[in-house]
């Protein structure tokens, strides 16, 4: 937009009119800088800081929830971490060594910006898994994988996936600012809207951000909801049978769930 030229329409009526104009002019939405493509590069972003996080957190957090050893302090260090910027650690990764490794220093700063609330949630659900559950598969058993995988975690699950659906949110609303350094994704509508002062680019930018950061939130949604489901579908069956000559007579059951009566 020509800052010499008046803006059409003015107050916030004319800047919902205007940002309504950009984002249905196809034009927009086509070619290396159209919504499409930056899109394509907000999601690929995403989707590698992400999995980084989860690669490098769960499995920590399901290991200390599991023992119960030094939990706390970890979960206290990387919530501590929060309180730096991620746009300062971007800044300071960008200007230094790895700043020659476009994209690296903006995953390295997505991923220390996700890792607590996986860790903090997935080590949590650990946590609270009922002990006497997890005593029961022990006693039935297990090997220490084994309780983990057929017991502790699933019964985790649900936090876990609160976990992973938080951290999903945070980085996609985040990734914005990859673009103040030169990096892609929807934010390189916004600093373009700025750059040219165009107010309904740098709207029509930050509505596509939050739109995408509730889709995603949706998604996570109905995939916890579909998890629920098919673990409550799944139900609860009788535990191993008491042995000849036992005093607890047929009918006994266990609260362990299906899956785990086969081992």
């Amino acid at each position: 937009m020509d800052p010499d030229r008046p803006e059409e329409g003015g107050g916030l009526m004319g800047v919902i009119s205007r940002t309504w104009t950009w984002l249905t002019t196809g034009a927009h939405w086509s070619g290396p800088d159209g919504v499409w493509h930056r899109l394509a590069e907000h999601l690929e972003l995403t989707a590698v800081c992400l999995v980084i996080s989860c690669v490098v957190a769960l499995p920590l957090a399901v290991v200390l929830g599991h023992t119960g050893r030094g939990g706390a302090l970890a979960v206290n260090l990387s919530n501590a971490g929060r309180a730096v910027p991620t746009f300062a650690v971007l800044v300071l990764l960008t200007l230094g060594p790895l700043g020659a490794y476009e994209p690296w220093p903006t995953v390295l700063a997505l991923v220390l910006f996700a890792i607590p609330p996986l860790l903090t949630n997935a080590y949590v659900g650990m946590r609270q898994v009922d002990r006497g559950v997890v005593e029961a598969a022990r006693g039935m058993g297990m090997s220490g994988r084994q309780v983990i995988g057929r017991v502790e975690l699933p019964l985790a699950l649900p936090l876990v996936m609160t976990g992973v659906r938080s951290a999903a949110v945070q980085v996609v609303a985040t990734v914005s600012i990859a673009a103040m350094v030169g990096g892609g994704g929807l934010g390189r509508i916004i600093t373009a809207g700025f750059r040219l002062t165009d107010t309904a680019q740098v709207v029509a930018g930050a509505l596509l951000v939050a739109a995408l950061a509730l889709l995603v939130e949706g998604v996570f949604v109905a995939l916890e909801r579909y998890l629920g489901r098919r673990r409550r579908r799944r139900g609860t069956a009788p535990g191993p049978g008491p042995g000849p000559g036992s005093d607890e007579a047929a009918g006994s059951t266990s609260p362990v769930p299906n899956e785990w009566s086969a081992a």
